[in-house]
């Protein structure tokens, strides 16, 4: 295998707590690739349980391919430096040379591995502009015993616990920016949606919105000071915007059609959602401050919902689209004012909600009356499955980093 080059700035950055790093280089840019333009690489660990950690976690990135250390463009290995620590070694080459070691804390080992692993995805994906995302969380709708509950997870479904007890049905959670607190609606007191909040730290859950009619999609901004949700207090479903304890309620919205799904530029300033006032429901875009609604030209299907706006760019918006009489997750990019589809299931794909990086989403794949969280990478199309069937069913996912 012909030589490889790393650019060594980098990589001195991202470890300043480390060992002085060789004088030979890698160029990422030269790294070898395969059909799909995914990069391969060798990742292990002496220890077992960590060993199943990275393969696991680099099978899923859309941006590699797991090999042997002879074919790797990097090989990257992970062991244990303490009950909270971990030891990441990068390397290239034949002989092998080093690249990178550091030492990387975390709560416990299996979280410093997957934050070794993300450091190892910068380094190692820096010229393509890739960011880890296994150390991040989920929030998604479980149903194991009969009855949908908020849960959280890990990305690998390792570790797994009911946020919720209410025997009622619940809806779309959605994380605060620092991962502390969770919106999420519930029917379970008046048997009419309402939204709330969870504080994580404390345990405790207080009301946002309780008004009469239906109260729903409550999303944080991005700087997780306002909440945007849509009310039908007046008699149809319309955008509003709060404070983040729900009070100092705006309206944005005043027309006859019904609006759902709100969500956030990355700056904040605006908010992509869902209004049937073409006749089915389509995208609109609108100012965070009110003023008139804008129609987003998808221009892929007759319908489109559930809208999400990409964190890292803000020329893109993930949405679910009707196609051939079921639902793919579609992607509309305002630089070119074209749409394209991303999945093609057999039943339906629905609900996108972005990863940190901007490039992978997870959607939740409806088959055979039973629902799957699934991880798709937007350029690649790859698409993985987060849990095993066996879990039950889940749906409606947030992400947080």
């Amino acid at each position: 295998m012909r030589r490889l080059y790393i650019l060594l700035p980098v990589l001195l950055a991202l470890s300043a707590s480390s060992a002085p790093l060789s004088a030979q280089v890698v160029d990422i840019g030269r790294a070898e690739r395969d059909g799909e333009g995914r990069m391969a690489v060798a990742v292990q660990s002496a220890d077992p349980t960590l060993d199943k950690i990275a393969r696991r976690a680099f099978s899923l990135h859309g941006a590699y391919t797991l090999t042997t250390e002879a074919n790797a463009s990097f090989q990257i290995r992970i062991e244990p430096a303490g009950n909270d620590s971990i030891l990441l070694t990068i390397g290239s080459g034949q002989p092998y040379v080093e690249q990178l070691r550091r030492t990387v804390p975390g709560r416990d080992r299996q979280d410093a591995a997957l934050r070794a692993l993300d450091l190892a995805v910068e380094a190692t994906g820096h010229k393509l502009g890739l960011k880890g995302f296994f150390a991040g969380k989920l929030a998604f709708v479980g149903k194991q015993r009969g009855n949908p509950e908020i849960y959280t997870s890990d990305m690998l479904f390792s570790r797994v616990r009911p946020l919720t007890a209410e025997r009622a049905l619940v809806t779309g959670p959605s994380w605060s920016p620092d991962g502390t607190k969770l919106l999420y609606t519930s029917y379970h007191k008046t048997g009419f949606p309402d939204i709330y909040l969870i504080d994580l730290r404390s345990g405790k859950r207080v009301p946002v919105a309780t008004f009469k009619g239906t109260n729903t999609g409550g999303k944080f901004s991005p700087d997780g000071r306002r909440i945007a949700m849509t009310l039908s207090g007046t008699g149809n479903s319309e955008l509003y915007v709060s404070n983040a304890e729900g009070r100092n309620i705006r309206r944005l919205t005043t027309n006859r059609s019904l609006e759902a799904s709100p969500s956030w530029s990355p700056d904040g300033k605006r908010l992509v959602y869902t209004s049937d006032a073409p006749g089915r429901p389509q995208l609109f875009e609108i100012s965070a401050n009110g003023g008139a609604g804008r129609r987003i030209p998808t221009d892929i299907s007759g319908y489109c919902s559930e809208p999400a706006w990409n964190p890292r760019k803000a020329h893109q918006i993930a949405f679910t689209a009707a196609v051939g009489g079921g639902f793919q997750i579609a992607l509309y990019d305002s630089k070119t004012r074209r749409s394209e589809i991303l999945t093609s299931v057999t039943d339906a794909a629905v609900e996108p909600a972005w990863m940190n990086d901007g490039r992978h989403l997870v959607f939740t794949e409806r088959k055979g009356g039973r629902t799957r969280l699934m991880l798709l990478d937007t350029l690649t199309k790859k698409i993985s499955p987060l849990h095993n069937p066996n879990f039950g069913d889940a749906s409606s996912a947030s992400f947080v980093y």
